[in-house]
């Protein structure tokens, strides 16, 4: 892909699982020739958290968020809110999460699934910083929780990899939250996803690879890394009528007030 004056951001990537972390260097290298300057690596396990630290703190493109994701909340020690707080006292340290809800693969845990993420919810209210959320399978009890969590006290939150169904979207709208596109959107038979998406006020959208999986075309099948979140961006700007300069910037602008550590540390940069 050759260089582009694009301003994008991969808002999700998880660079230190093992289909990257050998290669940073070079990963990082080929997202600023595709546009992509900034990215926000994901620690899913707060045993992981020095590694992916460690990431962030070497590279100046790269910032971090941490928590317990769903899939992993009966394996692992549950998190407490000071845990997380804690963290989130690095400069690096930019969203809590991913956290959430996934019953296709892990519904038996459902209910250790739900205390994380309520310790999750607190621990965003209290630092300030957006809560990153993953569901799978769970809209009901998800839209529940979060809903729960406002009422009791505001927060930020992204919907990381947004593929559930219209009420979700519909619901986490009305609470403020962000919505997140990965390549799944550029997949040809996502068109009802697409739909969702155009019907989402623009100031709302940001973009994500979730690297190394879901790679968009025509990547699909492969491995993704941030480097392609350009091609989500050049799929989508289209549904929206607007240029793969506009959408980028527009969805950048997106990604610097939901996270505004990365986008202080972007403008002294």
């Amino acid at each position: 892909m050759p260089p582009t004056a694009l301003d994008l951001v991969d808002s999700h990537c998880h660079l230190d699982f093992p289909d990257l972390i050998l290669e940073t260097d070079a990963i990082i290298a080929r997202a600023r020739a595709a546009g992509v300057n900034r990215m926000v690596t994901i620690c899913t396990r707060l045993h992981h958290e020095p590694r992916v630290r460690a990431l962030a703190e070497a590279h100046a493109e790269v910032f971090y968020a941490a928590g317990t994701h769903p899939m992993s909340a009966a394996e692992d020690p549950l998190a407490s809110v000071e845990d997380l707080v804690a963290l989130a006292r690095h400069p690096k340290f930019v969203g809590i999460g991913e956290t959430g809800l996934d019953y296709h693969y892990t519904a038996e845990s459902k209910a250790i699934q739900q205390i994380s993420l309520r310790i999750h919810i607190e621990a965003a209210q209290e630092t300030g910083l957006p809560l990153i959320i993953h569901a799978r399978d769970a809209d009901e009890d998800m839209e529940a929780i979060l809903a729960e969590g406002m009422a009791r006290k505001p927060y930020a939150c992204v919907m990381h990899c947004f593929s559930s169904g219209p009420r979700l979207a519909e619901a986490a709208l009305e609470m403020g939250f962000t919505l997140s596109i990965s390549g799944i959107a550029a997949f040809p038979k996502s068109q009802d996803l697409r739909d969702i998406f155009a019907r989402t006020p623009l100031d709302r959208l940001i973009l994500e690879t979730d690297s190394p999986y879901l790679a968009p075309p025509p990547h699909r099948g492969k491995r993704n890394e941030p480097a392609y979140v350009a091609h989500t961006a050049r799929a989508m700007a289209p549904v929206f009528g607007l240029s793969l300069e506009d959408f980028a910037a527009i969805t950048t602008a997106n990604f610097d007030r939901l996270f505004p550590r990365a986008a202080r540390s972007a403008q002294a940069a």
